[in-house]
């Protein structure tokens, strides 16, 4: 019997004493090695919310391809077609560059619009921190229209004017906090310069703040909607916010994004100043929107 509790208590001490001696090799661990941070992903699965930026970048290697397209009518339009009286597209390449860094060119039909932007990740919400609390992205984008004939989607045409004439460029601080996995927001402070405008009356320089959001219904479905307001529009003209509500459909490296939008352009400086006509359903102010994005991975991961 002696035996026993002897031997009892000789395994309870050598237990203690591994207990105390584990508890103090894992405060030093903890102290020399501090946890990794833990960053929230997927705050948006695509670089674009509906019809503006996300905060999202393409990692590094990857190339993604993006055929948007845009849909409307126009009230006593004698060219009526089967599909719409209008149709616009935009083709753009997007590369990551590194996992934070992304660079795109695109180019658009209406207007004839080339463009070009870079974007960079600036701070990653962090989960389960009061310290990074939302994620940063820094946008900034330049375009050139070409097109000589003819006359802005509302305003101005661009005959007889010089290279800087016909540049725009957008800078934005782009928002963005995943609340739930299913509920994700943004906001874009938004600066746009217009090298010229037709009327003095009309400022060469634009603030706008833009408002995001994404809601998950389904493994890869979610519902999302964006709006824009300026707060220094164009006055020569009426201009209205742009506005979309749509669903995009995540399969694999295939998005696909459906959206009806009172916006015809595809470019930031155009459609955030230059939206002619207000949401609703009448002949010319709805718009169906349609875009396809392809991830192609260019650069294979090391083993």
């Amino acid at each position: 019997m002696k035996n026993n509790i002897f031997f009892f208590l000789y395994i309870f001490c050598i237990g203690f004493s591994t207990t105390i001696y584990s508890q103090d090799l894992l405060e030093t661990l903890e102290k020399e090695y501090p946890d990794t941070p833990q960053y929230e992903i997927a705050t948006f699965k695509s670089t674009r919310i509906a019809i503006g930026h996300s905060i999202e970048n393409r990692k590094e290697g990857v190339l993604q391809v993006m055929a948007m397209n845009r849909y409307w009518n126009i009230p006593d339009y004698q060219g009526q077609s089967f599909i719409a009286d209008k149709w616009s597209a935009r083709i753009a390449l997007e590369y990551g560059i590194s996992n934070r860094l992304s660079a795109g060119i695109g180019w658009t039909t209406l207007e004839d619009v080339y463009d070009g932007f870079l974007k960079y990740n600036l701070l990653r919400q962090r989960k389960k921190s009061k310290n990074s609390f939302v994620s940063v992205t820094l946008f900034q984008n330049a375009s050139y229209r070409s097109e000589n004939e003819g006359r802005s989607a509302i305003y101005g045409g661009f005959e007889d004017t010089s290279f800087s004439d016909r540049l725009a460029f957008t800078s934005q601080v782009l928002i963005a906090r995943k609340f739930t996995p299913q509920f994700s927001a943004q906001i874009s402070p938004t600066f746009i310069h217009r090298g010229s405008s037709l009327s003095n009356e009309d400022p060469n320089n634009h603030f706008a703040i833009g408002i995001g959001g994404r809601y998950k219904v389904g493994g890869h479905v979610s519902i999302v909607s964006e709006y824009y307001y300026v707060a220094n529009p164009i006055k020569s003209v009426d201009t209205y916010g742009a506005f979309a509500l749509g669903v995009n459909w995540e399969l694999s490296d295939l998005m696909l994004q459906f959206h009806m939008t009172n916006a015809w352009s595809m470019v930031e400086d155009v459609f955030i100043t230059q939206t002619p006509n207000n949401f609703n359903l009448q002949d010319g102010n709805f718009t169906f929107g349609f875009t396809a994005t392809f991830a192609l991975h260019l650069k294979q991961k090391q083993p």
